[in-house]
């Protein structure tokens, strides 16, 4: 197949923050670009070669759009798998696999193949609806406070809720759900892992996550992880099994709980670009968008070696702004050494809903973690 010729053809299902960066890599190689979004306005809109408004969740709507490409990828989790098995058996290639994406989709599923495959997590208890916890003999096992997670469709922090009585429980959404041990952890971590057709494998650094407590998202990430060397490898090994257990080609983020006894826990795999590596654009000697676009094309992969510290800063619409977007605070944090701003391209902002990032760069960590906590206060996303 050439990757390099008008007759190929490259499809990525989600048209956001995420795509945008996967089609700076294959501008820079003139890649022909197809994307699939329900939102006319997105990010994508006028990078690709092709742009189509859809539903993702919709099977004709994933289905049809396949059918024009040589190879499927996905920068969201929340797709039609069942178009993608169908686009499979025609010979279209998918990458991470439907079968890769059924697992992850589902938080069940995802916790009893990490239970199967002895990769070590947090227990947890799985129940079909609030009535099934009602009737089931599992929920005198369950011991508050404790993690409820909606099996489907959450993200960024939405659908999951510390839940300290069967009173909080009883009041949340009438969804399939798990219960998880609540861990008392001292640092969450998270690696990245490219592998492509070949088996070619490499590894991102391991990183450390700061997490808001109101919304529950990741507000800084930290390159390298704070931790001692051997946790460094243990989190390496287990992250490794993971991936092998998969098999995937392409990405797989690993996010991880380092316990108060220094046990790894795995919490949770994104099979896409993440946001724990979106300091590797100017951090790594190959971003996690350009390992990703290596892959699925069964390129060399290159090294995923950091040379710098980084500190990666979120920007989330402030509290109390809906609508059209206006920033403020960018011009002066350009004029910081070593700050790359990126900004999304998304036209509305909301409470909480990320809106760009700003990755600083510095030998010298605690310097660099002290500007990036100047630059979160000094950029704000607020509307016009």
């Amino acid at each position: 197949m050439n990757y390099f010729s008008s007759n190929f053809t490259l499809g990525i299902l989600g048209g956001g923050q995420l795509g945008k960066m996967l089609l700076q890599v294959t501008s820079q190689l003139s890649i022909k670009t197809n994307i699939l979004d329900p939102s006319k306005d997105s990010p994508c809109k006028n990078l690709c070669n092709e742009f189509t408004t859809g539903n993702l969740m919709d099977f004709d709507s994933v289905y049809t759009f396949g059918k024009k490409c040589d190879i499927v990828t996905f920068e969201i989790e929340h797709v039609n798998v069942n178009a993608l098995e169908k686009l499979e058996s025609e010979g279209v290639l998918v990458y991470p696999s439907s079968k890769t994406l059924k697992i992850i989709q589902d938080k069940g599923l995802q916790k009893q193949f990490f239970l199967e495959n002895n990769i070590p997590t947090a227990s947890f208890r799985h129940f079909k609806s609030y009535n099934d916890f009602k009737n089931s003999s599992y929920k005198n096992e369950i011991t508050f406070p404790c993690v409820w997670k909606k099996t489907k469709f959450g993200y960024d922090g939405y659908g999951v809720e510390i839940i300290n009585s069967v009173e909080e429980l009883e009041k949340l959404p009438e969804n399939e759900f798990i219960i998880e041990e609540l861990i008392p952890f001292q640092k969450e971590l998270a690696t990245t892992i490219v592998r492509n057709k070949s088996g070619e494998v490499e590894i991102f650094p391991m990183v450390e996550m700061d997490f808001n407590k109101e919304s529950n998202q990741v507000e800084f990430v930290i390159c390298p992880a704070q931790i001692d060397q051997e946790l460094v490898e243990l989190g390496t090994q287990i992250a490794l099994k993971v991936s092998e257990s998969f098999k995937h080609v392409g990405l797989l983020a690993i996010e991880m709980f380092l316990t108060k006894e220094n046990k790894i826990l795995v919490n949770e795999v994104a099979p896409r670009p993440h946001n724990s590596a979106h300091y590797s654009i100017e951090a790594c000697e190959n971003s996690q968008f350009k390992q990703h676009i290596n892959s699925i094309l069964n390129f060399h992969l290159g090294s995923s070696k950091a040379n710098i510290n980084a500190i990666m800063v979120n920007l989330v619409g402030d509290k109390g702004f809906s609508g059209p977007v206006m920033y403020q605070g960018i011009e002066e944090a350009m004029e910081l050494n070593n700050v790359s701003v990126h900004i999304y391209g998304k036209s509305e902002t909301k409470p909480n809903r990320k809106m760009g990032h700003v990755t600083i760069i510095d030998k010298d960590l605690k310097a660099g973690l002290s500007k990036a906590k100047s630059v979160k206060n000094l950029i704000k996303v607020k509307t016009n």
